[in-house]
């Protein structure tokens, strides 16, 4: 029995539903309903349920319009049965003595003034200064404060009411996941429409038409979302909100889905395991993978069914495969497979038979059926940058985006080159500022697998900023990077959760190609925002970046993919060669006595003018000739092919002066083989300088 003063000691559930004796809920009634009217008319409706339903039992075996109240008994002024009046009194049952309701019953029943102080809210067991602080977090997250009330009242509510418990803080992430499925399977009831009509009778309109049960569960899963939202963002569930809040298997789970005999299945899927458990690749990188195995076991499965172990496979067969696979139609855009996509399949499964055979695991093929000589070709393009007429008009739209968040990712698309996802989980901490006061970047480890500082336009430094200063105010949780692994707080939150890609950049790019004309007959965009990188780096090339630069602010792993923008105009790297080497431009280092002497063939020296900007170091450029085979040395200031030019001055008295710092550190600690080795360095330098800076040097002018 529960303490009539304040319904803080809760009554277990018994294993055979019972009803409250009458003293029982009159003592509840007077002490937590406070007028007089609505006391009377709790009684009263609770003694015609109890006369109509003696053994409560009855009541949960009958049928959902009988329960609600809708028919099955003689009908009162209101057009209900006099069940209908007693939802209070079942309130009180489920929350104080713990006979939890089914949610077929609830999703017919409003309870809109659930946790009021005049419908008893105090004496039900419910914490109301924590059901406060919820609606006050919903707002900081960005939700209206009426439509936060409004969704955690028929959330919460609904849930405490069918666990039978009155503990918010009980709430699971499966209790989430169980009530979106069972508003699903609501919503696509056979009577769902005369359910709603009968709880709608006086406004029918509202849940008429043939989708009436599909706005039913998307309006209901929107309030699960968001009780979902808040309890992540409190710490209290760990499973991160998804759309929809659905019980929905990710690819990790469903790692080879299609029917394949057991021994196939089993040494794939713990390949597959294998790689993501121990973190040997990204996992967009084993998802491909997965793709391209997939798509040979159900290859296997049409055309060779027999084979049940793939330890049967041999080279004929892959060569079949490889046959067929330029073939194969794509589900999605009813073209064939991309090269890039036929390419990273065969690669997949080579390197599924090398290490499999490599590991020594039973039912594989046990060494490689495949090369990389086996995959096509990669197809060597110029990347499609934006014309400055194009760019211009995409730009204005970029900034007439209303919304904070989708313009702040676009103009970091446009002046960041960043990749989308690189931009995506930007944190709070990620702007700040060079000495000179420049904005700085710093862009978080994605496919480079390594973090990069790089400068940043002042206009999207001051979008960035407020979208900083408005996650900053919303105080959503950190979140655990699925890259790094560690706690960040994101900037592009919006109600509390990681905003999609399609979001902040398809959805805003669709907008911004609309309104600059960048649309086909059909309005279809033109153009792709991933042009905005492209454009980037040839901006970059054609304004006079190193490669190095350039390498840096695009994330490349490899100087051949940033040399790809200096290719896009000849007369860039003409240029650029050209101010290098030009007249009046000094050389020194052992190298340049052979270029100023004319001792180089011709095949060499057109080598260098085609290859100069390939070959710079930091303090100059090597020009070891293809001929000679890979350069051994790291002694570059020594070196007989280093060459450097009166450009690189100001870097030599930059490394002349760290030299300085390097002897004066050595010297305290004590090293003197690090004085002599830093001083020796000095020497190499000061002779550059001077060869430099002699008016005796003549200039040399290639070809």
């Amino acid at each position: 029995m529960t303490s009539t003063a304040g319904a803080t000691t809760r009554i277990t559930t018994l294993t055979a539903r019972r009803h409250a004796t009458e003293a029982e809920y009159d003592a509840w009634v007077k002490a937590f309903i406070p007028h007089y009217a609505a006391r009377y008319e709790r009684m009263a409706s609770y003694r015609r349920f109890v006369q109509a339903w003696p053994d409560l039992e009855d009541w949960f075996r009958a049928p959902l319009l009988v329960r609600a109240g809708f028919t099955g008994g003689p009908l009162r002024a209101t057009g209900r049965t006099a069940t209908f009046d007693a939802s209070g009194y079942l309130v009180y049952l489920a929350l104080v003595h713990g006979v939890g309701l089914g949610y077929e019953f609830l999703f017919v029943r409003k309870y809109a003034r659930l946790f009021s102080i005049q419908a008893g809210g105090k004496g039900l067991g419910v914490n109301l200064d924590l059901f406060e602080a919820h609606v006050t977090k919903l707002d900081e997250l960005g939700y209206i404060p009426e439509s936060a009330r409004s969704n955690l009242t028929w959330a919460i509510g609904r849930l405490l009411l069918h666990r039978g418990d009155p503990d918010i803080t009980a709430i699971t992430a499966g209790d989430l996941l169980d009530m979106a499925e069972q508003i699903r399977t609501f919503g696509q009831r056979e009577d769902f429409a005369q359910l709603r009509a009968a709880l709608y009778q006086r406004s029918p309109g509202q849940m008429t038409g043939e989708n009436a049960g599909e706005r039913f569960t998307r309006a209901h899963l929107a309030k699960v979302h968001c009780l979902h939202v808040l309890l992540f963002n409190i710490g209290q569930v760990t499973r991160p909100p998804t759309s929809g809040t659905r019980r929905r298997k990710s690819w990790e789970e469903n790692l080879l889905p299609e029917p394949c005999p057991p021994r196939i299945r089993a040494v794939i899927e713990r390949y597959l395991s294998t790689r993501l458990e121990a973190q040997f690749d990204r996992p967009q990188t084993v998802r491909i993978a997965r793709e391209g195995l997939r798509r040979f076991v159900n290859w296997l499965g049409r055309e060779h069914p027999d084979i049940t172990s793939l330890a049967q496979l041999d080279r004929a067969l892959v060569e079949e495969y490889l046959r067929w696979l330029p073939t194969y139609t794509s589900q999605t855009t009813g073209q064939p497979l991309q090269v890039t996509t036929r390419k990273h399949e065969i690669n997949a499964i080579g390197a599924f038979c090398r290490d499999t055979g490599m590991w020594g695991w039973d039912d594989v093929p046990g060494g490689p059926l495949l090369t990389t000589r086996d995959a096509p070709r990669r197809q060597e393009t110029i990347p499609r940058y934006l014309p400055r007429h194009e760019l211009d008009s995409l730009m204005a739209a970029i900034e007439g985006l209303t919304d904070l968040l989708q313009r702040t990712a676009l103009l970091l698309l446009r002046w960041s080159g960043a990749r989308r996802d690189e931009i995506r989980r930007l944190t709070w901490d990620c702007l700040d500022a060079y000495a000179s006061g420049h904005p700085r970047l710093r862009i978080p480890v994605g496919k480079g697998h390594s973090e990069r500082l790089i400068p940043l336009h002042a206009d999207a430094a001051m979008a960035l900023q407020e979208a900083i200063n408005q996650a900053k105010a919303m105080k959503a949780v950190a979140r655990r990077d699925p890259t790094t692994g560690r706690l960040e707080n994101y900037i592009f939150v919006r109600k509390g959760k990681l905003l999609s890609s399609a979001t902040l950049f398809d959805d805003a790019f669709e907008k911004a190609c609309a309104a600059a004309g960048l649309v086909d007959s059909k309005g279809t965009r033109t153009v792709s925002a991933h042009r905005l990188r492209h454009t980037l780096g040839t901006q970059l090339a054609e304004g006079g970046a190193r490669i190095q630069t350039i390498m840096t602010i695009l994330g490349h792993k490899s100087a051949a993919m940033s040399m790809i923008y200096s290719r896009i105009s000849d007369p860039v790297v003409r240029r650029q060669y050209e101010e290098a080497l030009a007249s009046g431009n000094q050389m020194a280092g052992p190298a340049a006595e052979a270029l100023m002497n004319g001792t180089l063939d011709h095949e060499s020296v057109h080598w260098l003018q085609t290859n100069f900007l390939k070959t710079e170091l930091e303090l100059g450029h090597c020009l070891r000739l293809p001929a000679e085979g890979p350069c051994e040395c790291d002694l570059m200031l020594s070196c007989p092919k280093f060459l450097t030019t009166s450009e690189y001055v100001p870097r030599l008295r930059e490394r002349l002066d760290r030299e300085e710092e390097l002897v004066a550190d050595a010297e305290v600690r004590g090293w003197p083989r690090e004085m002599e080795r830093h001083q020796a360095t000095q020497r190499r330098i000061r002779k550059l300088l001077q060869d430099l800076e002699s008016d005796g040097i003549q200039s040399f002018r290639p070809g």
